[in-house]
């Protein structure tokens, strides 16, 4: 009897474990249920720097009931501006914001950060806009998209974007590295499944990629983080079981690539 009741409880502890990494994945649930994000008290503070996050159609339809885009949204966001303000002399709002390529309101922001863009679905139009906003001086970070058909997806709309300039490997000396962090080590940054799996990757994105795109003058324009989640390593940053040398390394890019675009 002791031994079928230990084997009973083994399998519901077992299942409880798997319920609780399934849920904690970094956003595919409800965020707002799961890792909720606190509205801060100076949240409409007029400031220099507003976190700004691309709303974009997804590509065959929405995954999720918001949108792709809104993967990690808003406690990701949120928790990355408390860094910040921590880390930097930049005077950042504690607010993040939200803008699309249908009207004419994402020139005011010098940086967008797009996510899942393995599922991103841009048109001819769409496209069209999003060149002229980063050849007028914007800037792009993607994130947290893995794997080959994903690649697919997301490069098939890049062309669209800049059919004449090339995606390429961003090498180690490159200025954006170097800005405020120095990163010649090149780590894959996980979402919170890695607590539970100790996995880095996710589908066949076993190797990180940095890659990006610049326009005709040298400037860099289009930061790509594929094979990668800064943005789960941002929200989760908080929770005991996400490695603290994930975190930082998160926090250390993007703020190297928000330096690099108010700067060149």
């Amino acid at each position: 009897m002791n031994s079928r009741w230990a084997a009973l409880l083994c399998l519901v502890l077992l299942a409880g474990g798997v319920l609780y990494a399934q849920r904690y994945r970094g956003g595919f649930f409800d965020d707002e249920e799961d890792n909720p994000a606190v509205i801060p008290p100076d949240a409409n503070e007029k400031t220099e720097f507003i976190f700004t996050r691309l709303r974009y159609p997804n590509f065959q339809g929405g995954r999720r009931w918001r949108g792709a885009w809104a993967t990690d949204y808003p406690k990701a966001d949120r928790q990355f501006l408390q860094g910040l303000r921590r880390l930097t002399r930049i005077h950042g709002r504690s607010m993040e914001n939200v803008a699309d390529l249908e009207s004419d309101e994402i020139y005011n922001y010098p940086w967008i950060y797009a996510v899942e863009v393995g599922n991103w679905g841009l048109d001819e139009q769409r496209a069209a806009k999003l060149r002229d906003y980063l050849l007028r001086g914007g800037f792009l970070m993607v994130d947290d998209f893995h794997g080959t058909y994903e690649w697919m997806v997301f490069e098939d709309s890049m062309k669209r974007v800049f059919p004449d300039q090339p995606i390429v490997e961003l090498e180690s000396a490159e200025p954006v590295f170097h800005v405020l962090y120095d990163l010649d080590q090149r780590v894959q940054v996980p979402g919170i499944h890695t607590a539970f799996s100790g996995r880095t990757y996710e589908r066949d994105g076993v190797e990180p990629r940095w890659r990006g795109v610049f326009d005709s003058k040298g400037r860099l324009v289009v930061a790509i983080c594929h094979n990668m989640d800064l943005g789960d390593a941002w929200e989760w940053a908080d929770h005991p079981q996400y490695p603290e040398k994930f975190a930082s390394v998160a926090y250390r890019v993007a703020l190297n690539y928000i330096i690099y675009s108010m700067t060149h």
